[in-house]
């Protein structure tokens, strides 16, 4: 049986995965510290979520290899999926540009996503970090779907004209349902989209009309909003394998 391991650090996520755990019969601990003691450096079927900061040391430590989209997954997209001009290039070397473009990190939040132009980057980084440069589009509503196996287990709307959901409860239309599961449904069933066995894509609607792929995130560290706990829990138990095997 699994055995879900969170970080120190208490969410509302957690709580709730937390209890679709111990529902499925899943043991669960929360960490005391950011080192992993030894009684669950060998356990048959670790299963991690927690903070994209604190992934890769407690997962090393678990003995386990986390799932995480590659660096320049958006940029191999499929126009037809991404509908903006996306590119992989450095911090140092987006200094210089001054047409605004939205910046971020591929993979991480070391520094927020937003649109800059050259000057407006932040300091204190590596030059060569790797950033995401994309032409600047509003988006009127953004999905968080979870995945497995090229299978969409569950899904919640998180955010409206750029702003948190959260006081409509993450409530979504059923036009905005069907038309997320057509285009989520596409994009899955095409060989061209080189996905893990378990990610999350986030997806929206831009202004026009249209359907586009926000981007991939690592499951495992990803917020559930409203989707279902139980749901999420199985994409969880696969995003990450050991490390021996």
């Amino acid at each position: 049986m699994p055995t879900l391991i969170f970080t120190p650090r208490h969410s509302e996520d957690s709580q709730a995965l937390w209890k679709a755990a111990a529902r499925q019969g899943w043991s669960v601990e929360r960490l005391p510290g950011w080192r992993v003691p030894e009684h669950l450096r060998t356990l048959s079927e670790p299963v991690f979520y927690g903070e994209a900061l604190f992934g890769p040391s407690i997962s090393e430590q678990l003995g386990l290899v986390l799932s995480n989209p590659p660096e320049d997954w958006l940029v191999r997209l499929p126009l037809e999926y991404r509908l903006r001009d996306i590119r992989l290039s450095t911090l140092g070397a987006e200094r210089a540009s001054i047409a605004p473009a939205f910046i971020k990190p591929p993979n991480d939040k070391s520094f927020p996503a937003q649109v800059y132009i050259g000057a407006e980057l932040p300091r204190g980084y590596d030059e060569d970090m790797p950033v995401l440069v994309s032409d600047v589009v509003r988006w009127r509503c953004e999905f968080r779907c979870f995945v497995l196996d090229r299978e969409l287990r569950t899904y919640s709307l998180y955010s409206r004209d750029g702003e948190l959901a959260r006081d409509s409860g993450f409530a979504s239309t059923s036009e905005e349902d069907a038309g997320l599961r057509d285009f989520i449904g596409r994009l899955l069933a095409d060989s061209r989209v080189d996905l893990p066995r378990a990610c999350v894509i986030d997806a929206g609607i831009i202004d026009g009309g249209d359907w586009a792929c926000v981007e991939q995130n690592a499951a495992w560290g990803a917020g559930l909003y409203a989707c279902d706990p139980d749901a999420v829990l199985e994409v969880l138990r696969h995003a990450g394998t050991r490390a021996n095997g």
